[in-house]
């Protein structure tokens, strides 16, 4: 990312380089000159980025040049940062054993020799500049309205051709037809806008155009436009199309004054021409909620049952357009797998079933297109053409991503129009994600670390943290639809994702061609791009190369990696590294060369047989993030505090046994050494042992977001409560007692962190902590073991924002009473080994949003919760590891209670799962 680089060198290195020179001797001015050439090459550099995708071969020369001397400033900014470190840990240009003057002397030819690099970049920088503009004094501007339109033009008529091509094969059609056409009478007699969502290629347009075109709507309305939005767009533009299709449609002449008008004269003709009348017009492809705002009251409403449809990629674009009535949005979900198996068999079979010798391959195949009929389609218009002969498909199917950028333009032109929709910090941000292997699970917080040090996520926000802006950032390409939210958390936060496959390849492509990631391991050509900045290893790299040079890389990451050889022989030439992920590698010691590495920000060695660090790991001091989860390493070296920019230090280990068909998960985390308190960049801290002066010091490091202490004892009651009100930032907090039995004492705290969203706690409580009735933003409750004896629900019913509760063994009593109009937001709720409880009673109007309930190893419990058939949000109930009588009493008699929720799920005898859907 460019603007990066650039940004990063005007802020921090020009002051050091000033600095350093006037020491040397050397004249400050011609820092100043390479400071203003810098902020010049900034913006240029934005401009050539928002140019990147046009196909001029003059543009792309320019582009790919301004990449190149971008990337050379990275490097020549890097050398001066790393020659800085090295010199400060004696191992630079400075010498101890010359004389003072012999050390001056290198100093000043090793800083003349970083300006004159600069300055090299500087006059290429100019000669770049210069050739652009003579190119755009004969091209035309960039972003003239004809090119933009041209390009548009081009990019209309390919989803124009695509959606006559739906309309001759449209499959699984009818189910979301029927919906979306019972939208538009359901809605009464006022005037209702419908938005209907997905993501590209889904066939919202072909959907919509199928009911818009049927003859039993048509003649429901007497006015019908339809509206395809640009691009780029003017308002004028929208109304006056507008105004042309409804005119016409009646045979009326158009106002000879329409093309004077203003926006709010356009708007008035329109309303007059609709006064009294139903109308239906579709706006397709709206992007952002700007046109909406701009043209809503264009549209009056007489009450005679007037539609307004809106077909867009954004969610917050449907929903705004709908008034926020979640109703009258409808998403448009891929098709399922029997359908995609229709669409390829029409496309590619000419409607024949699947030869039996290509099912395995085909389904392959359908799983990469993700049920998108435009992928399916395209897959299937270059399958028709080639034989059936098995070696040939597994061909076509392995270079699958290369075969569409050949062969089919419609499929990467709709992921294109989508990828240059987006603002420019997002577009690296999604590109980044281009570094992970096919159909991978994308753990969120690992990617928003990794964006975080890749400096893609620099937006400041007033009272967020910089984690918080990443985290939006990941809603927005969920909204846009150009990822899979996989698991999400109670708080909204996204906690998994992936991306769709042929998003990926289109993703990746663009990677390679920018110099921005190279993959090298299976299904990849190994072919060695020595100017790439990341490499992402994919399984085994077979014909890894001894000579090769990783001296331009900035970022490595392994994924399935059994040979850890290669990669450390590699490392011995990638010097400029600032992140490195190692996950899963077969490592039994800290490799010596990772602390050579003085420029790393992040490093994950999670999943390796790592049991110590070396105390050399103070030479690492740009590390912001050490990932050490399901390590063997159990204790940090003092060292480990000289690590002051240090942010997330993650550390534990989940140790399971399994005991009469149950596992109980056990967690191991790590001791921290004296002094922790000095690492006051933490914002997370997980899972780190108990001792009393590390909890008294944990009060200090007031950036805490998340924190999980284990081995807790009931003497470290007070201390650690007085920490815990220090952390009035802390979002999750999770306390581990070091034994089932041990006493937690949790009743010093009056002022707890009112920004507490999620709480975990596991230990012997002797009575409820108090203060957890006023955390009004707590999103999630986990208590284990504690076995109150008082009713915990009447301390927890009123938290107005709390969504999941989960109570294993919390509680003695033999009744839980869920009052009225309590819990009202909670969805989700688990009770597991409740020894006495006899009964659970529902009151009508508690949990009205409650969707999931989980009930096991309750022996005593007899049947379901009363009022269980009052709640009308309900869609799974779990019910394991119950007594014979409650089973046989739930598959009778209780059965009539249960019958509206879609899945119950339950062990029957502890052996044989049933399931009722």
């Amino acid at each position: 990312m460019a603007d990066v680089v650039i940004s990063f060198a005007v802020q921090c290195i020009i002051p050091i380089l000033q600095e350093k020179l006037r020491e040397a001797g050397a004249v400050e001015t011609d820092v100043d000159n390479i400071r203003d050439e810098l902020n010049r090459m900034m913006a240029f550099l934005k401009d050539a980025d928002s140019a990147v995708d046009n196909s001029d071969t003059g543009m792309i020369n320019w582009v790919n040049q301004v990449r190149d001397v971008a990337q050379d400033t990275e490097d020549v900014l890097d050398k001066f940062v790393l020659g800085l470190k090295k010199n400060r840990q004696g191992s630079g240009w400075s010498n101890p054993v010359l004389p003072n003057f012999l050390n001056c002397i290198v100093n000043l030819r090793f800083f003349s020799r970083i300006v004159s690099e600069i300055q090299s970049i500087n006059s290429r920088v100019i000669s770049i500049a210069e050739g652009h503009r003579r190119y755009f004094d004969t091209a035309g501007s960039p972003n003239s309205n004809s090119n933009v339109d041209t390009s548009l033009d081009l990019a209309y008529d390919i989803r124009g051709d695509a959606l006559l091509e739906e309309e001759v094969n449209l499959v699984g059609i009818e189910g979301p037809k029927s919906e979306l056409t019972r939208l538009l009478w359901e809605k009464g007699s006022g005037l209702s806008v419908i938005s209907v969502v997905g993501p590209g290629g889904v066939g919202k347009s072909a959907l919509v155009r199928k009911v818009y075109d049927d003859a039993a709507v048509k003649k429901q309305f007497k006015s019908h436009a339809w509206i395809t939005v640009p691009r780029l767009f003017e308002v004028q533009y929208i109304l006056k199309d507008l105004i042309q299709q409804l005119f016409r449609e009646t045979k009326e002449a158009f106002p000879e004054e329409m093309n004077t008008m203003n926006n709010i004269q356009l708007k008035e003709l329109i309303r007059l021409f609709l006064r009294e009348k139903r109308y239906v017009i579709v706006f397709d492809d709206v992007r952002g909620i700007e046109l909406w705002k701009a043209i809503k009251r264009a549209f009056p409403d007489y009450s005679c049952g007037s539609r307004l449809i809106v077909t867009t990629r954004n969610t917050d674009v449907a929903l705004y357009s709908a008034m926020r009535n979640k109703e009258n949005v409808y998403t448009l979900k891929p098709l399922p797998p029997e359908h995609s198996l229709t669409l390829f068999c029409q496309k590619t079979f000419r409607g024949s079933p699947c030869p039996s010798h290509l099912e395995e391959i085909t389904n392959n195949i359908l799983k990469r297109c993700a049920g998108l009929p435009i992928a399916i389609k395209s897959v299937g218009g270059i399958l028709a053409s080639k034989s059936r002969r098995l070696d040939e498909w597994e061909r076509v199917y392995k270079s699958l991503g290369a075969e569409l950028e050949r062969e089919n333009r419609n499929l990467n032109m709709i992921l294109l129009l989508s990828f240059n929709d987006l603002p420019y910090h997002l577009k690296y941000c999604l590109l980044y994600m281009a570094i992970y292997p096919e159909y991978h699970l994308i753990k969120c917080n690992s990617l928003i670390r990794l964006w975080i040090v890749e400096g893609f996520v620099n937006e400041e926000k007033e009272g967020w943290t910089v984690e918080q802006v990443a985290q939006d950032y990941l809603k927005e390409l969920a909204k846009k639809n150009l990822i899979e939210v996989v698991k999400a958390k109670e708080n909204g936060s996204i906690k998994s994702c992936r991306i769709n496959y042929f998003l990926r390849e289109n993703l990746l492509n663009k990677a390679k061609r920018q110099n921005f990631l190279m993959k090298v391991g299976k299904n990849s050509s190994g072919q060695w791009n020595s100017k790439a900045r990341r490499l992402s290893i994919d399984g085994p790299w077979e014909n890894f190369n001894p000579q090769i040079s990783g001296k331009k890389l900035r970022s490595l990451l392994v994924f399935d990696v059994t040979d850890s050889s290669s990669i450390l022989e590699l490392l011995n030439s990638c010097m400029m590294l600032k992140v490195l992920d190692l996950s899963g590698l077969p490592l039994k010691s800290f490799p010596e060369v990772i602390t050579k590495l003085l420029l790393l920000k992040y490093l994950s060695l999670r999943h390796t047989e790592i049991g110590s660090l070396p105390r050399s790991i103070k030479k690492l001091q740009e590390l912001e993030t050490l990932d050490l989860k399901h390590s063997l390493v159990t204790e940090l070296p003092v060292e480990i505090l000289e690590l002051r920019k240090l942010r997330h230090l993650i550390i534990c280990r989940y140790v399971c046994s399994a005991a009469h068909s149950d596992v109980q998960i056990n967690v191991l985390g790590f001791k921290l050494p004296n002094g922790i308190g000095a690492l006051k960049s933490l914002y997370q801290l997980s899972f780190v042992e108990a001792i009393p002066g590390t909890i008294i010091e944990i009060g200090n490091m007031k950036e805490l977001r998340r924190l999980f202490i284990f081995k807790l004892g009931r003497e470290d009651g007070m201390m650690v409560c007085s920490s815990i009100e220090k952390l009035q930032n802390l979002q999750s907090l999770a306390l581990f007692s070091k034994a089932e039995n041990e006493i937690l004492d949790l009743d010093h705290i009056s002022s707890p962190p009112a920004s507490l969203q999620e709480l975990s706690v596991s230990g012997r409580l002797e009575k409820f902590p108090y203060w957890i009735k006023s955390l009004n933003n707590l999103v999630k409750v986990y208590f284990r073991w504690s076995r109150l004896r008082d009713d915990p629900l009447q301390y927890l019913q009123d938290l107005p924002s709390l969504v999941r509760l989960e109570l294993l063994d919390g509680y003695v009593g033999e009744e839980l009473c869920f009052k009225a109009g309590k819990f009202q937001s909670l969805k989700r709720l688990c009770l597991d080994t409740f020894e006495s409880l006899k009964q659970v009673i529902i009151e009508e109007g508690a949990m009205p949003k409650l969707k999931r309930i989980k009930i096991q190893r309750c022996q005593y419990l007899k049947s379901v919760p009363s009022g269980i058939e009052c709640l009308d949000k309900m869609k799974v109930l779990k019910l394991y590891y119950m007594s014979p009588q409650f089973i046989e009493k739930l598959t009778v008699e209780d059965f009539p209670k249960i019958a509206h929720i879609p899945k119950v799920r339950f062990w029957k005898n502890d052996v044989t799962e049933m399931d009722e859907d």
